[in-house]
């Protein structure tokens, strides 16, 4: 009997969400570790099972759901997707870590929900059906709204959570208009992923669903114009509730599997629009960098600039450009991730992640200040760290096909670069100035954990990406291709 790894991988958290609910409050939060642990134990199987010289889509699972509408319960993964859940574990354990004493009350009702988001969340990475895609999408907003409503922050939480569950919630809507859309577009209607790359659509359709998934996706990636909800959303959200928003791109990664695949011909036609979204998105983020005076928002923008270098390498339509795009999304769960949850750590022992209310935080904190060093060295792409590779590959795809913007590009990082390192200098160096600051201990062991784990990836992917490259790169050179067809 084949063991069904995915559904197992998926449903690990949902069944740890219930069990909860049968034990002891006190015990919540160690069962909630167990949980996902065993997550992660499913989600490294996942990833020994795939073989990335064999077909394209495997450990595929398939049944009638919704028979009536021809929806099916069909999950897979390829190159594209396979190391993503793995990541998204790790950096489930690392929010659970940073949130060890957030949850007082209700214990058991927070540790719920963050499993919940966990099962969502793989089920985005390892459905093939838009319908069995978009349900797991929608449930992610729920968990979300309530953890960052009534643990949130600020006394703004409510209000920011609330725009965020609504913006999202609107953000659907496109999104489940290009499914059915694309769906009605076939001789005998279908949801399944699949079946519908095999067969090209309507030039007029395709323009249609993209224009449709640029928005719906587009929302969550964030682009700009769509992006005002995060830099709200990382000031009132925990670190760990925002590592997961920012750590986690969804909305880049439903770009690369849906809707650019799907229509080839409207997306190569439109190189321009996705060029340009990709390099004012960069251009936008990195400057906004500058005009920040709290850290995490600063680290909000720095992801909207390289999620928006993503885009514009991900406008080259070629294996090098997705290649290097699934590179740096992967990095942004261990660097971008990370550093949010050590800015967790630091707002727990100073109140705030603000430059004025910091200064000498590496005299009192500099295992925490080293961490966050490396982890910001990485978000901006340092060469010998995770997302060097990715930003490498993608600049190159980028001047390339777009070379104005892919100069543009180079110079939106340099920015990027200097903005971090400028407030990094204001944060962590100079006088102490605060009691808090002053007072504050170090990491401690299960923190330290974290910090040992993240150094290991960002110097490991960051000085031997060849075998994560060599996962993702026969599925990218399929992308390609069926692009080129």
């Amino acid at each position: 009997m084949t063991v069904p790894l995915l559904s197992l991988l998926v449903f690990l958290p949902l069944a740890g969400a219930a069990l909860l609910w049968l034990l002891p409050a006190r015990a919540a939060r160690f069962a909630t570790a167990g949980t996902m642990l065993a997550t992660l134990a499913a989600a490294c199987a996942v990833l020994v099972a795939f073989d990335p010289d064999g077909p394209r889509f495997q450990l595929v699972e398939r049944a009638a759901w919704i028979a009536s509408l021809n929806v099916h319960y069909l999950l897979g993964v390829d190159g594209l997707s396979v190391l993503f859940p793995p990541a998204t574990a790790l950096l489930f354990l690392g929010a659970l870590v940073a949130g060890w004493n957030l949850a007082h009350e209700a214990p058991r009702l927070h540790y719920g929900l963050l499993l919940l988001q966990q099962c969502a969340t793989l089920g985005i990475f390892c459905a093939l059906d838009t319908v069995l895609f978009f349900v797991f999408w929608e449930l992610t907003l729920v968990p979300l709204y309530f953890l960052l409503g009534r643990w949130g922050a600020v006394a703004g939480s409510v209000r920011a959570a609330a725009r965020y569950f609504l913006i999202m919630l609107a953000g659907g809507v496109p999104l489940l208009l290009a499914f059915v859309l694309l769906a009605a577009s076939q001789a005998v209607p279908t949801f399944d992923f699949l079946a519908l790359s095999a067969v090209p659509l309507p030039r007029t359709t395709q323009y249609a669903f993209l224009l449709l998934c640029l928005i719906g996706f587009g929302v969550k990636v964030p682009l700009v114009p769509l992006h005002t909800w995060l830099p709200q959303f990382a000031l009132a959200a925990p670190g760990s509730l925002t590592a997961l928003l920012v750590g986690l791109k969804l909305g880049a990664y439903g770009l690369v599997r849906f809707a650019i695949p799907l229509a080839p011909d409207a997306a190569q036609d439109l190189h321009w629009l996705l060029a340009g979204l990709g390099t004012v998105t960069l251009i936008y983020g990195a400057v906004g960098i500058l005009a920040q005076s709290n850290l995490r928002v600063a680290l909000a923008y720095a992801s909207i600039c390289h999620v928006g270098l993503a885009v514009l390498g991900l406008a080259a339509f070629t294996a090098s450009g997705v290649q290097g795009a699934v590179s740096l999304l992967l990095s942004f769960s261990v660097a971008t991730g990370g550093a949010f949850l050590l800015l967790e750590f630091l707002r727990q022992r100073t109140g705030s992640t603000d430059l004025h209310s910091l200064g000498g935080a590496a005299q009192t904190m500099p295992l925490l200040a080293s961490g966050f060093l490396i982890c910001g060295l990485a978000g901006v792409g340092m060469p010998g760290t995770s997302s060097f590779p990715g930003e490498f590959m993608l600049i190159l795809a980028a001047l390339h096909s777009h070379t104005g913007a892919g100069m543009a590009a180079l110079f939106g990082l340099a920015i990027a670069a200097g903005g971090f390192l400028a407030l990094y200098r204001k944060a962590f160096f100079g006088p102490v100035t605060r009691r808090e600051v002053a007072e504050a201990v170090d990491l401690r062991p299960r923190e330290w954990a974290v910090l040992v784990i993240l150094i290991v990836l960002v110097g490991a992917i960051g000085l031997y990406p060849g075998p994560w490259l060599e996962i993702v790169r026969p599925a990218a050179e399929a992308w390609a291709a069926g692009l080129a067809r």
